[in-house]
């Protein structure tokens, strides 16, 4: 069973406690402090494995727990650390907050290895707060709390090429005949449940990789047949070969066929519908009796379906190519006009953004913080604990992570108290050492 989806619970490891305890040694009748630290909690880190292709070690496994780590002993002796927990997963795996469906990384491209939840720090022991006031302390810090997240795993194929076309157009014989790959065919809607990937090699050129898209329905983007399903492997694709069935061999018209088809790709995500497309008017072989004369040669007023296509799309910038693909007619030059349009394209992987920050502090804790306005400097103020450690936490020079903190601002209702307290478009505010005008 193929498996490209897999809901699953992490948690990184607890942080040991530090220990309380003195020296008891013979001469040494009050022997200072000696307890030791906790070791660190193991952390919880993703990595690609290329040996894999499915989640499928997923399905049933759904808790994953890295190691705590031990307390501190005597004689300043530190607790062993917590071990980590590595989980592989196949490249072109994205990590979702389950709850929001937020991207947390995309194991893609350069992203081979990725600590998701760091283990908590071991607490220090006692022999850290002795001091001229307070030579024999009992205390020691406790380690710090795991962390824990319901994460959403989706696989979404990396392929240069795309497949796409309504059940039975012919897309595994396509795959079948110009790849190695071996596809499953017979002829019943959904044939396909699961992409196919395959190489193609064309001479004089490094080839490609092409994947077959499971067969789609109208009603896909809502979720209808396998709907999101099947769309998510054809986010990553840099070019689409759009088949269709130019012979209308189930009596569907081919050209409402692709209008189907693209407005389903656009509902899902507009973003794929602006890549290069090719559309494959595929079955030829099919349009012409045993004599070789076009089955519609003998009705009057009747348009050569390859024509009408052609008329209809390529005034719109997307070529044309008649092929079949039981005879392998016109295949050849097909795929040198893909091989043309990815040159155009580049080679750069579609990484999806990270959304999600499991590290960020919670927007809804109790930590204080202060809004006031300077009146000396003119200038509003915010300070608190829990404004600084998001500070910590964002990386304010990137588009991305500026964004973040903003948001943590509206949901923490910084945003509203400033506006309780009067201020404009223009006016500063000054958070710790960043200055920031404020626009709405």
């Amino acid at each position: 069973m193929f498996a490209d989806r897999a809901k699953i619970y992490v948690r990184s490891g607890k942080g040991g406690d530090g220990h309380v305890s003195f020296r008891r040694e013979k001469y040494v009748p009050a022997g200072g402090p000696d307890g030791g630290d906790g070791g660190r909690g193991g952390d919880v880190i993703f990595e690609v494995d290329e040996g894999l292709n499915t989640l499928n070690d997923y399905r049933n496994a759904k808790k994953y727990k890295a190691e705590n780590g031990e307390p501190g002993g005597k004689k300043n002796c530190r607790g062993r650390d917590g071990r980590d927990i590595i989980l592989k997963v196949p490249q072109g795996t994205v990590i979702k907050e389950a709850e929001s469906g937020k991207v947390i990384t995309d194991m893609s491209g350069d992203n081979r290895r990725y600590v998701l939840l760091k283990g908590g720090k071991g607490g220090c022991g006692n022999q850290h707060y002795a001091t001229s006031t307070m030579q024999v302390p009992k205390y020691a810090q406790p380690g710090q709390p795991a962390k824990e997240l319901m994460i959403l795993l989706e696989l979404k194929v990396i392929a240069d090429v795309g497949l796409v076309g309504l059940p039975n157009v012919g897309k595994s014989t396509f795959l079948a005949r110009v790849t190695n790959a071996q596809p499953k065919i017979a002829n019943y809607h959904f044939t396909t449940l699961n992409p196919n990937l395959g190489v193609v090699n064309l001479e004089g050129t490094n080839g490609f990789v092409i994947a077959d898209i499971p067969g789609l329905i109208e009603g896909a983007s809502e979720g209808l047949g396998l709907g999101h399903e099947f769309l998510r492997h054809i986010e990553r694709t840099k070019v689409i070969i759009h088949i269709v069935d130019a012979a209308g061999t189930e009596g569907r018209d081919p050209i409402a066929d692709i209008y189907t088809i693209n407005k389903e790709l656009e509902a899902y995500n507009p973003e794929i519908t602006k890549r290069p497309q090719v559309i494959a008017a595929n079955k030829i072989d099919a349009l012409y009796r045993e004599d070789g004369i076009f089955c519609g040669a003998d009705a009057s007023g009747v348009t050569h379906p390859i024509e009408a296509i052609k008329s209809e799309f390529e005034p719109k910038g997307i070529a044309v190519y008649p092929i079949s693909a039981v005879s392998g007619e016109g295949v050849r030059e097909l795929l040198y006009h893909v091989h043309d349009m990815l040159k155009k394209v580049g080679n750069s992987v579609t990484v999806f953004e990270q959304e999600y920050f499991p590290d960020a502090i919670d927007f809804n804790s109790s930590e204080p913080y202060t809004v006031i306005y300077d009146e000396k400097n003119e200038e509003y103020v915010v300070e608190g604990p829990r404004v600084e450690k998001m500070l910590g936490y964002t990386n304010l020079d990137s588009e991305k992570g500026f964004a973040f903190f903003q948001n943590f601002l509206k949901e923490s209702g910084i945003l509203e108290q400033l506006e309780q307290l009067g201020i404009k478009d223009g006016d500063t505010v000054r958070i710790y050492g960043f200055a920031f005008d404020y626009y709405k």
